[in-house]
């Protein structure tokens, strides 16, 4: 596996002598920014949150009572040794809100997967409901504990699951316990998708260790001996993780393999590629190209992190051409080219997506009572 052994020519690639180091305000700017900055990776559309919300909308008008009340019978029902029945845990996990009701929940799925040991196999997969109710709450140590216990092995038995819960993680800057997950998730043989690899190059980004960076390398040599499509963003990561270790070589290289390099990111990341390996000519011909005035007034011009601009500045400024390479990037700053989001900034931003209209708890009961009606025979019997 990826993250449990890596091959001798990938640890020899990593180990070979580098030119130089990241030095001055981007070796103190940069990597500071990266444990500050703490982020989510994943869209709505893959955490599916705000469906989450509906249906725990639904399931309050479900139930008779409060959700306290529903809660603590259902506590009871466990002391009693109750037999736990699937609608119920599904309306148990809609209605959580207190740490009280997350204890009576981690009991729930507990004791559910005992008595049902094939669940994976079952209609209605609860791992990735118990995940974003812990996401939703902030409970992402109970969800990394519960899906990293043996005991629950088979209970988490999907990509989705451990794709929410690597990226509570990651939002808390918990990268270490993050990595622990990813590497459960290949002890289960849980799938690796687009979604999670971006979240796998991002933890090992953000944790800029010698042994993050083997991990990184290990996991796009075994996407490409299995034909797995490594996404842009997880590149961007991975080149981004190379230049922190000082390998522009393979920077370089990484960054050949994607395709399409015209996004905001890709052309800061080229920049200072090209600006750490010495490649002053070139950096001054990308640079120049983003200044041209022939682009059309609806294209937007492309824009430079004051971080990149800097570097290249301190870096590149003492060449005998340096005085051109100066009036190009004041030329930038002139036309509003020079952004004030770090690199970190741009790397852990998450891509925006269609938002679906959430109703407000303030909304009258008439707009509550259309929707209610839509979802109480769908919204807790599905996922």
């Amino acid at each position: 596996m990826a993250l449990g052994r890596l091959s001798k020519r990938c640890a020899s690639s990593l180990y070979e002598s580098s030119k130089g180091v990241l030095c001055g305000f981007l070796h103190s700017g940069w990597r500071s920014s990266c444990v500050q900055v703490k982020r989510h990776l994943l869209t709505e559309d893959v955490i599916k949150l705000q469906d989450f919300q509906l249906k725990k909308l639904a399931a309050v008008h479900l139930i008779e009572g409060t959700q306290g009340h529903f809660v603590q019978r259902f506590n009871e029902k466990l002391q009693r040794k109750d037999m736990i029945l699937q609608d119920d845990l599904k309306r148990l996990l809609h209605l959580c809100q207190t740490p009280d009701d997350m204890g009576v929940a981690r009991e729930a799925i507990y004791r559910y997967h005992s008595e049902n040991p094939n669940v994976a196999y079952g209609e209605f997969i609860f791992g990735p409901l118990f995940m974003r109710l812990c996401f939703e709450l902030g409970f992402e140590e109970m969800a990394a504990a519960a899906i990293t216990d043996t005991t629950l092995k088979g209970f988490f038995n999907d990509t989705t699951s451990f794709n929410i819960c690597i990226n509570m993680l990651f939002l808390k800057g918990a990268y270490e316990d993050a990595l622990e997950v990813l590497r459960t998730m290949q002890i289960y043989n849980i799938v690796l998708n687009k979604a999670t690899l971006i979240l796998a190059f991002g933890i090992c980004y953000k944790l800029n260790t010698p042994e993050s960076y083997k991990i990184c390398i290990s996991l796009i040599e075994e996407s490409q001996t299995k034909g797995r499509l490594v996404p842009r963003h997880a590149y961007c990561f991975g080149i981004a993780l190379a230049l922190q270790q000082n390998d522009t070589a393979m920077a370089q290289c990484l960054f050949s393999r994607i395709i399409n390099t015209e996004g905001r990111l890709c052309k800061n990341l080229k920049v200072l590629t090209l600006a750490m390996s010495g490649e002053v000519e070139e950096v001054s011909s990308v640079l120049m190209a983003a200044t041209s005035r022939k682009a059309p007034a609806l294209i937007r011009k492309q824009e430079f992190s004051q971080e990149v601009v800097d570097y290249v500045r301190v870096h590149c400024g003492d060449r005998p051409d340096r005085t051109e390479m100066n009036q190009i990037l004041s030329r930038l700053e002139q036309a509003g080219q020079v952004i004030q989001l770090t690199l970190d900034d741009l790397l852990c931003h998450t891509p925006d997506v269609k938002a679906k209209l959430f109703p407000q708890m303030g909304d009258t009961r008439r707009t509550k009572s259309r929707q209610t009606s839509t979802l109480l025979n769908s919204a807790l019997l599905s996922e």
